[in-house]
Parts: structure tokens; sequence; C-alpha cells
């Protein structure tokens, strides 16, 4: 996709007056504000334009030269441009791609164990150690909002989010179903099992995006269950928020207060709803998206983590990488989400030429 000089020159042009009215020093509040975010997301964009403007610039005066002691030295630099201009153009058209308005958004992360019993709530704990790793690697903070443990350290579910930035642009293709072959810390014969986990990543909103009445929320506290602590059992601290309207349900009883429990619950509840409100306006489009990396579908199975042949496997862009530890330590697992980006901006720009 090349764009025309009369589009770099607006792009150009746009960041120069970005620039000017930021250095101006007379932007204040609200103004200052949605300056300094249009400045944010048009420098990456306006970069790589002024550094294709300059090189079409270079082709032309570089072609139009007559000197003979010169020829040759103009021609190398010529056959350099023609190497370099097209890498840059790829690079403008993929950082034009409309862009998801949700990846700048911290997300929630959610994974709950599937198919498999104790192995998959193992494997569910695997995973979220992975995503915390692999935050950590980010500059990212996770924070645990609720969890559901068992008896031997596996989660049947845990709830976390994550913030830092553009969070939810590298974690939104991880969504789906997540399966795992090894022989379980529980099977004494050494048979290869199959279990499951699955993640749904959601972009979470701000409180403005999503209206809650308190006439649609049922509420209820009671005393949690499970691992935890003396006082799980002896204080009302549990939290369930049901919303009337659409019957999500949301609980929460990770932490010893009731009011806690109530903010994390609502947390949840928020980014749920608006994942919702997103799949109702994107209905449109779903087709689309399915014949991109993935549609975000929780019930696709997308990766398999298989032990003994220390290998895992993106069904969706048919990526195996035989570093199983690596992955799991979170280091080999930005090497999987680079890898299903570039396939999702390929796949994009591809649709838009044609």
């Amino acid at each position: 996709m090349s764009v025309s000089d009369t589009r770099l020159g607006h792009l150009t042009h746009r960041f120069a007056e970005l620039e000017a009215r930021l250095a101006s020093g007379t932007l204040e509040g609200a103004d200052f504000i949605a300056a300094s975010r249009d400045y944010a997301e048009l420098e990456p964009i306006a970069r790589v334009a002024q550094e294709i403007a300059a090189m079409r610039g270079e082709l032309v005066s570089l072609a139009a030269l007559d000197d003979p002691e010169m020829r040759e030295m103009a021609d190398e630099e010529l056959s350099r441009i023609r190497t370099e201009l097209p890498e840059a153009e790829h690079r403008l058209a993929i950082a034009m791609l409309p862009r998801d308005a949700a990846d700048v958004r911290p997300a929630m992360l959610e994974i709950r164990a599937g198919t498999g019993g104790d192995e998959a709530a193992l494997f569910a704990a695997d995973l979220f150690r992975m995503y915390e790793k692999y935050a950590a690697e980010q500059g990212w903070r996770v924070e645990v909002v609720s969890v559901n443990a068992n008896d031997i350290g596996g989660y049947k579910e845990v709830v976390a989010n994550v913030t830092g930035n553009g969070v939810f642009a590298k974690l939104k293709f991880e969504s789906g179903v997540h399966r795992v072959q090894r022989v379980p810390v529980t099977e004494s014969g050494g048979r290869i099992h199959t279990s499951a986990a699955t993640v749904a990543v959601l972009p979470e909103p701000d409180e403005v995006d999503i209206g809650i009445e308190d006439k649609d929320l049922k509420i209820d506290v009671y005393r949690a269950s499970g691992a935890g602590g003396q006082h799980v059992n002896t204080t009302d601290s549990a939290v369930r928020i049901t919303h009337l309207p659409t019957g999500t349900v949301v609980t929460c009883q990770d932490g010893r207060s009731q009011h806690k429990n109530k903010d994390k619950a609502m947390q949840v509840l928020r980014a749920r709803l608006f994942e919702a409100q997103r799949d109702a306006a994107q209905g449109e489009e779903a087709e689309a998206r399915k014949a991109m990396v993935g549609s975000g579908d929780r019930s696709e199975r997308i990766r398999t983590y298989n032990f003994p042949q220390g290998r895992v496997t993106d069904h969706r862009i048919n990526l195996t990488l035989h570093r199983l530890p690596e992955v799991l330590e979170g280091t080999g697992l930005g090497e999987m989400i680079d890898a299903l980006i570039a396939e999702d901006q390929a796949k994009r720009l591809a649709s838009m030429d044609g």
C-alpha cells in the first residue's frame, strides 16, 4: 500500500502543527491532554513519513544529477535508497492501519481450568505465572483481582488486572483455549494426558465508558471458602454481583475486606459488559475478524503446549517453537506474540490492498 506525496505532506504538516502547539506553552487542561494524545498517536507515523519524503526527494535529486564525476557515487546512493524505500513504505503502511481503540487500554486477564480436573487447574496456574513473567519483562503491573485455588496449588479460576503501555494490544490474541499434553503429577502410570485451560483478555473500560445503575445490580455477600487464611470462614467478605439486565455474574472473595471485594467485582463486571458492547458493535465485522489471526472467541483452540517434545504450537499461524521452558518463563512468549501481531498486520494490509 503506497502512500502519495500529498498524504505524506499532510501527515508531516499536521505533526509539525501539533509540535508547535505543545511547544508554545499556551495549552492547558483538557486541550493539553488532547494535543498530547494526538501527538503520541501521530509521532511514529509522522517520523516514518518524514523519512520517506526525504528519500523520495533524494531520488529525484540524484536522478537529475548530470555531473559525470559524481555519477558513480550517485548510482550507489540511488541503489541504497531504492532498497530501503519499500521497507520504509511498508513500515508506514503498518503504522497507518486502523487501530483498535482498545489497544491502549489496560486489560482484565481471566484464566479458567477446563477439561482435565486437577491437572487442568495446575496448567491454569502455569499459564498465569507465564503471563506474570511476560508482564514483568514488559514493565507492566499485574494485580490479582480474584483467585479460586485448589488444594494442590492449581487455579480453578484466576482474574487479574494488567496495567502498562500497550497491554491489550499485545495480549488480545491470547484469548482462547490453551491445551497441554504432559504426564500429570497426579498420574502414577506415567501416561501422557491432554488437559486445557481457557484464557480471556478483556480491555478494561473507564467508569464513564460503562454506565451501571444500582437498580440493575443484585449484590450478595457470604462467607468465603477455600484456601486463604483463618479469616476466610469467619467474616461475610465474599461478594457476588449479578447484573440483572444481562445476567452477568461476578464473584470476588480474595480479599479480607467486603468493600474491596465489591470494588474488584465491579471492575471485572465493567470489563465484561464493555467487551459485550464491543462484540455487539463489531457484529458486522465478525466474519472479517475471523479471517484474521483469531476471532478472540474463547472457545477456539489456539495453542498446544507439548511437554514430552518440548514444543509450543500456535495453531492459528502454524508456528512451532521448540522452546517450551522459555515460553513458560515469558521470554519465548514474546516471540510468539510478536509473530501473531505481524501476521494480523499482514492480513489486514492484504485485505485493504484487495
